[in-house]
């Protein structure tokens, strides 16, 4: 005869698994609680304290079965309904916790660790509003909770709200209890903020204190570097990543950001090495750029082949470019399927808005002289400025007007090409974002050398300011080709499109394709607002 549901253990059957479980005798608190699952079904403690043991061992599976029992035996019992969710989030089922956290939030909600957990778990689903909701909760409940805090703040930042997030953060780290690790994270994540609004000495001030707060946290000497490159220090980046990859050697965003900064020096050999160990984001791609322009065709080609048999492959805008050079430079097909022919894909509108002696133009003009953004080390720009941080993800309502304009326009970019067969049109992204977004002041003599934006989807310019042009000529201007950068020429015939765009006109085109700006003479500014479009995202993996 099977055992009742109904049956109960005695009460020194109880005292005992409590003993045994509450002195952390293990092996005998799970041989007392099976037992007693097994005789007496319908002992809530029996299988809550296995579920318990379960767990703590990492095998949440096993866990399941007993923790729902628990719940379900005890429904009006708001803990066992957290334990319950608990398990489900170790095993990745991030609905199911929902909606058992929100069951036993309905019989406590004033549970500031379900409210937390909760939070989490929304956030892993994609659901930044109810997680910011329930982190603020959390926080309202417990003032002093430091990670709610700080997630209530990585959420304000993944959805724009920069000065909430800067808040929040600030909020955390006043915190007395705040020490060590954990104050260095939270100072990366205000300086990543920081960087974002485009107020990098702040961010490497902050990033300092990190290093100072957990001198042995490789991620905090990484971010520092990476920084302090955006300022135009490599001695300095370079020593920050050594630093970290000394405490870490495989941490990959350190060798990422180094390979990096040995690819623009033009260390490119050294920087191949550190991007094969990196594995991150774009680095197979820049291992291959860095090949390439060494004159490397025969390893070029070999790692290229089994670079194109992965998924992912033909979304790389770095990617295409390469292949679309190899392919005119050596008479050859071109295999890469995100934009074989890009210079078809250029597209100029004018945005009215924005038009000469609008009051919008004026006041984004009069925002940008007056801001007091630090400026990016920028190679390539000769005679200007470049600000740091993402200009677009800055709170001035003039900004966010022009931002919503130019993302209406990118929305109906595919529209422009309604036969095109490629990947950029046809993946085009349902969801645009700005990856990142500045401003580029010019003065007399001002240009651009080529290049290309590896981390975009499609890119654009915005132009606020142009001078004169005398006639015949294309002072100013910008010029597309398929060829750039100083790659090696077997042959000197790539095609070239020059636009010579006037204020107002916005002007979009594929972030594999090489452009550059042409000199001018005029005594003038040229002011353009460019920007890099990719599906709606989080943060990069690198460090932002």
């Amino acid at each position: 005869m099977p055992p009742s549901t109904a049956s109960q253990p005695g009460q020194r059957e109880v005292q005992a698994l409590l003993r045994a479980y509450g002195g952390r005798q293990m092996a005998d608190a799970e041989q007392r609680a099976r037992a007693m699952a097994k005789l007496h079904p319908g002992a809530v403690v029996a299988h809550s304290i296995l579920a318990s043991i379960l767990v703590q061992r990492g095998d949440a599976a096993a866990a399941l079965p007993h923790g729902e029992a628990a719940a379900r035996l005890q429904p009006r019992t708001a803990e066992l309904q957290f334990n319950l969710a608990l398990i489900l989030t170790a095993l990745g089922r991030w609905s199911d916790a929902v909606s058992v956290y929100q069951r036993g939030l309905a019989l406590k909600p004033d549970a500031e660790t379900a409210h937390f957990n909760l939070g989490s778990a929304l956030q892993m689903l994609g659901n930044l509003d109810g997680a910011g909701e329930h982190f603020d909760r959390a926080t309202r409940l417990n003032p002093a909770y430091a990670e709610a805090w700080g997630n209530l703040g990585g959420v304000r930042q993944s959805q724009g709200r920069l000065d909430a997030a800067v808040a929040a953060y600030q909020h955390a780290l006043a915190l007395p209890q705040v020490a060590g690790a954990t104050r260095a994270r939270l100072l990366c994540s205000l300086a990543s903020v920081q960087r974002n609004l485009g107020h990098l000495p702040a961010a490497i001030c902050l990033l300092q204190q990190a290093v100072d707060a957990a001198p042995g946290l490789a991620e905090a000497h990484d971010r520092l570097g990476w920084a302090l490159w955006a300022q135009g220090d490599a001695a300095g980046a370079k020593a920050g990543f050594a630093a970290a990859l000394a405490l870490d050697p495989a941490l990959a965003s350190a060798h990422y950001h180094l390979g990096v900064v040995l690819q623009d020096s033009g260390e490119r050999r050294a920087a191949v090495i550190h991007f094969r160990q990196a594995q991150l984001d774009d680095s197979a791609d820049r291992a291959l750029y860095c090949l390439y322009r060494e004159g490397d065709f025969v390893t070029f080609r070999q790692d290229l082949a089994e670079r194109l048999e992965q998924p992912d492959a033909h979304r790389s805008a770095l990617l295409a470019t390469l292949t679309a050079h190899h392919a005119h430079n050596f008479t050859t097909d071109n295999p890469h399927q995100f934009c074989p022919q890009p210079l078809d894909f250029v597209h100029r509108q004018a945005l009215p808005a924005l038009a000469p002696g609008s009051p919008l133009l004026a006041e984004v003009l009069a925002t940008i002289a007056g801001s007091a953004l630090a400026h990016r080390q920028q190679g390539r720009l000769h005679h200007g400025v470049q600000s740091a941080g993402n200009l677009f993800r800055r709170p001035e309502a003039c900004l966010q007007t022009v931002a919503d304009l130019v993302l209406e326009a990118v929305r109906t970019y595919p529209l422009a090409f309604p036969t095109a067969d490629c990947l950029l049109i046809r993946q085009f992204p349902a969801n645009p974002a700005f990856s990142s977004s500045w401003y580029i002041r010019m003065r007399q003599g001002g240009h651009l050398t080529s290049h290309i934006h590896e981390e975009g989807w499609i890119s654009g310019c915005l132009y606020l300011a142009m001078p004169d042009t005398p006639a015949g000529q294309l002072d100013g201007s910008i010029a597309f080709s398929t060829h750039g950068d100083q790659h090696p020429c077997v042959r000197d015939d790539f095609p070239e499109m020059i636009l010579t765009p006037a204020v107002g006109d916005l002007v979009l085109f594929p972030s594999s394709l090489f452009h550059r700006t042409v000199p001018y003479t005029a005594d003038q500014e040229r002011i353009c607002i460019a920007f890099d479009i990719l599906p709606a995202r989080t943060e990069p993996a690198h460090g932002g």
